[in-house]
């Protein structure tokens, strides 16, 4: 048996303001994202937006439903109208935040593992690292890829 040690490395803002400009823009976009959230049941809303390689920023909003699970996550809903509507276009990068009862969360709310599933294949296709910005009330973090936040992605097909 051999123990062996995962270490992950982010930076982490104390506001928005440090933040390159290009990343500033896109979680500034992410956090316009929430009014499109529909979280009847939970009120907990999210928005995301992703930047293409062709510099287009796409938006996406969680989606509910009374039909759990049938809702969808903010992060999926950004990425796959990425997908649809531009064809062929990188996702470079990913920026998320969450609300609640119409207030940023206070610490930074994650991606779910089937989000994470999902930006793992769109870095695969582009092979080249995706970079997560998550924002909140008090920080934001930068990831550069998304082994940092599923370090043990599936990509062997």
């Amino acid at each position: 048996m051999e123990e062996k040690k995962l270490e992950i490395r982010y930076r982490e803002f104390d506001s928005r303001e440090e933040l390159e400009e290009k990343d500033r823009q896109l979680l500034d976009a992410a956090e316009n994202a929430l009014a499109g959230s529909y979280a009847p049941y939970s009120n907990f809303n999210v928005g995301a937006a992703v930047r293409l390689g062709n510099d287009i920023i796409v938006k996406g909003a969680n989606q509910e439903n009374s039909a759990f699970p049938s809702g969808l996550c903010a992060e999926r809903t950004a990425m796959f109208s990425a997908a649809s509507r531009y064809p062929g276009e990188e996702i470079l990068a990913l920026a998320l935040v969450a609300s609640q009862n119409g207030k940023l969360q206070p610490s930074p709310t994650y991606p779910c593992g089937a989000c994470r599933q999902v930006m793992a294949q769109y870095q695969t296709r582009s092979g080249k690292p995706m970079r997560i910005i998550i924002g909140s009330a008090d920080k934001v973090q930068v990831f550069d890829g998304v082994e940092s936040i599923l370090p043990f992605m599936f990509n062997d097909i």
